[in-house]
Protein backbone atom coordinates (compact mmCIF):
# COMPACT_ATOMS: atom_id res chain seq x y z
CA UNK A 1 0.00 0.00 0.00
CA UNK A 2 1.19 3.81 -0.87
CA UNK A 3 2.45 5.73 2.17
CA UNK A 4 0.52 8.98 0.60
CA UNK A 5 -3.00 10.43 -0.31
CA UNK A 6 -3.27 12.44 -3.41
CA UNK A 7 -5.44 15.57 -2.21
CA UNK A 8 -7.15 18.08 -4.10
CA UNK A 9 -9.05 20.81 -2.43
CA UNK A 10 -11.12 22.77 -5.36
CA UNK A 11 -12.97 26.28 -4.88
CA UNK A 12 -15.39 27.53 -7.05
CA UNK A 13 -13.01 29.45 -8.45
CA UNK A 14 -9.80 27.80 -8.92
CA UNK A 15 -8.21 24.30 -7.56
CA UNK A 16 -6.46 25.57 -4.49
CA UNK A 17 -4.07 22.48 -3.15
CA UNK A 18 -3.07 19.33 -5.41
CA UNK A 19 -0.72 17.31 -3.78
CA UNK A 20 0.19 13.86 -2.25
CA UNK A 21 0.28 14.22 1.83
CA UNK A 22 0.76 11.71 4.55
CA UNK A 23 -3.11 12.23 6.23
CA UNK A 24 -5.39 15.27 5.89
CA UNK A 25 -7.76 15.86 8.86
CA UNK A 26 -11.50 17.32 7.43
CA UNK A 27 -14.07 18.63 9.63
CA UNK A 28 -17.18 16.60 8.83
CA UNK A 29 -20.79 16.78 9.44
CA UNK A 30 -20.51 14.12 12.26
CA UNK A 31 -17.12 15.04 13.26
CA UNK A 32 -13.59 15.07 11.84
CA UNK A 33 -12.00 12.37 9.48
CA UNK A 34 -9.08 11.58 9.21
CA UNK A 35 -8.25 10.09 6.00
CA UNK A 36 -4.76 8.00 5.04
CA UNK A 37 -3.92 5.95 2.48
CA UNK A 38 -6.22 2.92 1.83
CA UNK A 39 -9.27 4.77 3.83
CA UNK A 40 -12.67 3.74 2.97
CA UNK A 41 -14.97 5.27 -0.05
CA UNK A 42 -16.89 7.94 0.88
CA UNK A 43 -18.08 11.01 0.06
CA UNK A 44 -19.51 13.68 2.95
CA UNK A 45 -20.92 16.89 3.82
CA UNK A 46 -18.26 19.12 5.50
CA UNK A 47 -18.66 21.78 8.02
CA UNK A 48 -17.01 25.52 8.46
CA UNK A 49 -14.03 24.51 9.83
CA UNK A 50 -9.96 23.34 10.15
CA UNK A 51 -8.76 21.47 7.25
CA UNK A 52 -5.26 19.78 8.11
CA UNK A 53 -2.56 18.56 6.21
CA UNK A 54 0.72 16.25 8.06
CA UNK A 55 3.36 15.33 6.80
CA UNK A 56 6.30 13.69 8.92
CA UNK A 57 3.64 13.35 11.65
CA UNK A 58 2.99 17.22 11.98
CA UNK A 59 0.70 19.55 10.73
CA UNK A 60 1.95 21.45 7.88
CA UNK A 61 -1.11 23.55 6.37
CA UNK A 62 -4.30 24.52 7.73
CA UNK A 63 -6.82 25.67 5.78
CA UNK A 64 -10.36 27.57 6.87
CA UNK A 65 -13.18 26.50 4.85
CA UNK A 66 -16.71 27.31 4.67
CA UNK A 67 -18.10 24.43 4.23
CA UNK A 68 -18.42 21.61 1.23
CA UNK A 69 -18.42 18.15 0.18
CA UNK A 70 -15.31 15.74 0.68
CA UNK A 71 -15.25 12.26 -1.62
CA UNK A 72 -12.81 9.83 -0.16
CA UNK A 73 -10.99 6.88 -1.84
CA UNK A 74 -8.42 4.46 -0.81
CA UNK A 75 -5.50 6.37 -3.32
CA UNK A 76 -7.47 9.83 -3.48
CA UNK A 77 -9.52 12.64 -0.97
CA UNK A 78 -11.01 15.73 -3.28
CA UNK A 79 -13.12 18.43 -1.05
CA UNK A 80 -14.87 20.97 -2.83
CA UNK A 81 -15.58 23.82 -0.57
CA UNK A 82 -17.95 26.39 -0.69
CA UNK A 83 -14.47 28.99 0.43
CA UNK A 84 -11.31 28.29 1.46
CA UNK A 85 -8.89 29.78 2.68
CA UNK A 86 -4.99 29.61 4.11
CA UNK A 87 -4.88 29.99 7.73
CA UNK A 88 -1.59 31.91 7.22
CA UNK A 89 -3.20 34.51 5.11
CA UNK A 90 -6.28 35.54 7.69
CA UNK A 91 -4.97 38.76 8.86
CA UNK A 92 -7.10 38.99 12.52
CA UNK A 93 -7.18 42.51 12.51
CA UNK A 94 -9.17 42.56 8.90
CA UNK A 95 -11.31 39.92 10.26
CA UNK A 96 -11.74 41.75 13.59
CA UNK A 97 -12.97 45.16 11.58
CA UNK A 98 -14.73 43.21 8.96
CA UNK A 99 -16.79 41.57 11.90
CA UNK A 100 -17.48 45.01 13.06
CA UNK A 101 -18.31 46.98 9.80
CA UNK A 102 -21.32 43.67 9.33
CA UNK A 103 -22.41 44.60 12.98
CA UNK A 104 -22.54 48.47 11.82
CA UNK A 105 -24.73 47.36 8.88
CA UNK A 106 -26.91 45.10 10.45
CA UNK A 107 -27.93 48.13 13.06
CA UNK A 108 -29.26 49.45 9.73
CA UNK A 109 -30.49 46.88 7.67
CA UNK A 110 -34.09 46.77 7.39
CA UNK A 111 -35.77 43.36 6.73
CA UNK A 112 -35.05 40.12 8.12
CA UNK A 113 -33.73 38.50 5.01
CA UNK A 114 -30.60 41.64 5.25
CA UNK A 115 -30.25 40.96 8.98
CA UNK A 116 -30.35 37.10 8.73
CA UNK A 117 -27.40 37.37 6.02
CA UNK A 118 -25.42 39.46 8.04
CA UNK A 119 -25.71 37.47 10.61
CA UNK A 120 -24.27 34.19 8.89
CA UNK A 121 -21.65 36.31 7.73
CA UNK A 122 -20.88 37.36 11.42
CA UNK A 123 -20.85 33.67 12.14
CA UNK A 124 -18.63 32.85 9.29
CA UNK A 125 -15.80 35.61 10.03
CA UNK A 126 -16.15 34.57 13.89
CA UNK A 127 -15.00 30.88 12.78
CA UNK A 128 -11.89 32.24 10.74
CA UNK A 129 -10.70 33.94 14.21
CA UNK A 130 -11.73 30.95 16.35
CA UNK A 131 -10.06 28.97 13.18
CA UNK A 132 -6.60 31.26 13.73
CA UNK A 133 -6.53 31.82 17.18
CA UNK A 134 -7.12 27.91 18.15
CA UNK A 135 -5.36 25.47 15.50
CA UNK A 136 -6.83 22.11 16.27
CA UNK A 137 -3.37 20.27 15.38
Amino acid sequence: MADTVAFDLVAPEKLLLSEDVEMVVLPGVEGDIGVLPGHAPVITQIRMGQICVFEGGQVVKRLFVEGGFAEVMPERCTVLAEEATPLDDIETSAVEQHIKNLRDEMSLAGGEEEKAALEAAIVVEQAKLEAVNNPVY
